[in-house]
């Protein structure tokens, strides 16, 4: 399985584990909120709409454009810290890690 695949596949899980948990944004957020310069835009942005609205349309556009995807990423920390305590924790930890497992080479 090439790795465009592998990431296609871990984006659409965390798609589904975002919806599953109630953490997927049916409406569009403000454009004014995609533009901080804050890492993974914390100061406009709750961590779940950062993914849904950066992260995952970023890498897939990537993938979907063929052109080279990040090598160095480390988004499951970021998880631990924002939901550790949500019962979501385990499955979205889990395709975050392997999302950084396979983007990184690990």
């Amino acid at each position: 399985m090439s790795k465009n695949t592998q990431v296609t596949e871990l984006l659409r899980r965390l798609t589904h584990v975002l919806s599953e948990a109630q953490l997927w944004q049916l409406t569009p957020i403000e454009p004014q909120k995609l533009q901080s310069s804050e890492p993974f835009c914390c100061d406009t942005l709750q961590f779940e709409q950062w993914l849904q609205f950066v992260f995952i349309p970023k890498l897939q556009q990537l993938v979907d454009a063929s052109l080279p995807l990040p090598t160095k990423v480390s988004i499951a920390p970021m998880a631990e810290v924002h939901f550790s305590k949500h019962t979501c924790f385990l499955p979205l930890h889990k395709v975050l890690m392997e999302l950084d497992t396979t983007l990184s080479g690990r």
